[in-house]
């Protein structure tokens, strides 16, 4: 199981709102990078949710409970290279919101987190979590 930060504009799609839901496919993704990401991601994983904008902060944890799969939107677009679909969703639906929201500003000042994408790609919009640093963001969020 691998675990993923998904950002999101919180007046856009906050974590509130997949409660709210309680399902729904991630989307409108279209970098390279995080489509890249989001291909990789499986069934059963897990994924932060990080509101991006004001807040800057992760706010609660998802499950992955559809994986990577084609968009609708974009059907038959593929990647030259591999055959793979160009553009893809994944199926998200809440599992717990942080006891104590995680800022970014926190995460900066571990010297720990200086080699992650969060920090050192600050525009990405999906990303792995390594392990070592998913087990801290649990702690501090008290998730």
């Amino acid at each position: 199981m691998t675990t993923w930060l998904l950002k999101s504009e919180p007046d856009v799609y906050s974590y509130d709102d997949l409660v709210r839901d309680q399902r729904t496919h991630w989307d409108g993704v279209t970098s390279a990078p995080a489509q890249k990401h989001m291909r990789a991601i499986e069934e059963g994983d897990e994924a932060f949710i990080y509101h991006s904008g004001d807040e800057k902060r992760i706010v609660g944890l998802a499950k992955v409970v559809r994986g990577a799969y084609e968009d609708p939107d974009h059907a038959g677009e593929t990647i030259a290279s591999t055959g793979e679909p160009k553009f893809v969703l994944f199926d998200l639906a809440p599992k717990k919101a942080a006891k104590e929201p995680v800022p970014l500003s926190k995460i900066k000042g571990d010297k720990r987190f200086a080699e992650f994408t969060l920090v050192k790609q600050s525009r990405l919009s999906v990303m792995p979590v390594p392990p070592a640093l998913d087990k801290v963001l649990r702690e501090w969020a008290g998730l």
